[in-house]
């Protein structure tokens, strides 16, 4: 039970930063800081509201999935895809946190790998039927393909 709050709370952060940011336009900095300082002071006021366990992990999975809210409206404009970062980010801060030690912090690392998972998934609901990280991809590799292409032609005149 403790688990699946501690998922509730990383989808709650990342899309509770993204609908301040959006909705209020407070910017994702602002939007991130609002939220964490109420989250964090909450809980430092009432520790006995929830389990220890709980009371150590939901300030650093709400941070760091308040990091993912702060994506450009512009890159991922979907709920569900905010939701499925945060389910990925908590998924990864539970498992391997301690192996990103000396990596910039495991929250922001953690929070980047999970933005940038979901940022080359698909959706099939969207008009255009990929995604902004999958069309950032297809021109750089097609970039690089015309460059070869064009020294192959080049060694054989």
């Amino acid at each position: 039970m403790e688990t699946f709050i501690l998922y509730l709370v990383g989808i709650i952060g990342s899309t509770a930063t993204y609908y301040v940011n959006t909705k209020f336009h407070q910017g994702a900095v602002r939007s991130s800081a609002l939220l964490t300082l109420l989250v964090a002071g909450f809980l430092h006021f009432f520790p006995q509201s929830v389990s220890p366990h709980l009371a150590q992990y939901i300030p650093p999975i709400f941070i760091g999935a308040s990091f993912i809210g702060m994506v450009s409206k512009n890159q991922l404009s979907t709920y569900f895809g905010l939701a499925l970062a945060g389910v990925i980010f908590t998924t990864i801060l539970l498992n391997t946190s301690k192996f990103f030690t000396g990596y910039g912090g495991a929250l922001g690392t953690s929070a980047c790998i999970a933005l940038l998972v979901v940022l080359s998934i698909p959706y099939f609901k969207s008009p255009r039927k990929m995604t902004v990280g999958f069309l950032q991809l297809r021109k750089t590799i097609l970039k690089k393909q015309g460059k070869i292409s064009k020294r192959r032609v080049d060694l054989f005149k």
